[in-house]
């Protein structure tokens, strides 16, 4: 993959977290979210284009607007942080 740039990383324990970048493979711009574990990527995540990713986009925007911005997990509930993610 060219031009590869890292747009967030996600922990989600000591070992593991989920990278997700941008870059362009086969001349086609693409968006790379992918769990990586000691620092290496595994096999479990997805590569999609921009048209792709687009409704990808949509569809988890209404599964939080479903959950008024919130995901509940084991009890724990955490909030929804858009700046975090804003240029």
């Amino acid at each position: 993959m060219k031009d590869e740039k890292i747009i967030a990383r996600i922990p989600r324990n000591a070992n593991t977290e989920m990278v997700i970048k941008t870059g362009n493979y086969w001349n086609i711009d693409i968006i790379d979210m992918r769990w990586h574990e000691n620092g290496k990527p595994t096999r479990k995540g997805v590569r999609m284009n921009y048209a792709e990713a687009v409704i990808v986009a949509k569809a988890l925007n209404k599964i939080m607007r479903n959950n008024n911005g919130k995901q509940r997990e084991e009890g724990n509930e955490y909030s929804l942080d858009e700046e975090e993610f804003e240029e």
